[in-house]
């Protein structure tokens, strides 16, 4: 236990180093300097927040648009005297790569609301939310879908903090690439942490490999001879290609789901990189 403390502390320390050295701006900014809530904090403020979530769908009906809801319930948080912002920008940076997310609604400068118009809430829009708590490093906000007949809403929390999840490992025996795609993948990840949506990774990392002539690359597959049409891949090199996942355990037979898609294409090399809160696994898949 004494062990795996000092670790972590020492994976800390690194980090704040990490930042010293290597950083002169912030890799994650937005223009409003959020205050902590605690669950109780928030569930009170909810609770009138939501009055007019409900308030907006009994005068609008559930068929309008998501932008119609977005304005009225703005309007009526700032009429009832809360200091509310819209379409708050979150700009997310690392070297060369920048993205910009939009948050719907931010509520006294504490709580994020995620405004929704779709048959029902799924896992896509929890993690949507969720990436953005984790960008911000706040710890709860929520979703509201304005679709159903009567209002429905998630709570989402962030189950780490930012600094919990820029303490990773990076786990690479069976890695045989480019030394230099495990650098990108460490110092990409010791600046924003584990944990967020897998396209703003592959967005950076195909970026920083050379931009939208890699991401955009399609080869040729085939079956014993037989031509199947193009496949998308992301290359690394010019006969290897990367594939990102966050799997906190991995699933049975994905290994050989990989080899299989190998074989199909013109590569020599899969490298897999998996993202998981505290470690990272970087594999080779080879024909």
């Amino acid at each position: 236990m004494r062990g795996k403390l000092i670790g972590y502390f020492n994976c800390i320390f690194r980090s704040q180093i990490f930042h010293c050295l290597r950083r002169t701006v912030m890799p994650i900014t937005c223009p409003i300097d959020f205050h902590p809530l605690s669950t109780e904090e928030f569930a009170t403020l909810d609770y009138t927040v939501m009055a007019h979530a409900f308030s907006s769908q009994r005068d609008l009906g559930s068929l309008a648009d998501e932008i119609i809801y977005q304005s009225d319930f703005f309007e009526r948080l700032d009429g009832s005297g809360f200091n509310v912002a819209r379409e708050v920008p979150v700009l997310v940076r690392f070297e060369s790569f920048s993205k910009t997310y939009k948050l719907d609604l931010v509520v006294n400068d504490m709580a994020v609301y995620e405004l929704k118009t779709v048959a029902e809430l799924t896992k896509e829009h929890l993690g949507q939310l969720l990436n953005y708590l984790l960008l911000l490093d706040i710890e709860r906000g929520k979703l509201v879908n304005f679709r159903p007949n009567s209002v429905d809403s998630k709570f989402v929390n962030s189950p780490l903090s930012g600094s919990s999840r820029r303490c990773f490992s990076t786990t690479k025996e069976r890695y045989h690439g480019p030394q230099s795609l495990v650098d990108l993948i460490e110092a990409l990840l010791s600046d924003w942490g584990t944990g967020l949506e897998l396209p703003l990774y592959q967005q950076a990392i195909v970026h920083l490999l050379g931009g939208r002539e890699q991401e955009s690359v399609k080869l040729p597959m085939n079956r014993r001879g037989r031509e199947l049409g193009n496949q998308r891949f992301h290359l690394v090199t010019a006969d290897s290609a990367f594939r990102l996942t966050a799997f906190s355990k991995f699933p049975r037979g994905y290994s050989s789901q990989l080899s299989r898609l190998l074989r199909a294409s013109p590569l020599d090399a899969l490298h897999w990189i998996n993202i998981d809160y505290h470690e990272v696994t970087m594999t080779t898949i080879q024909r």
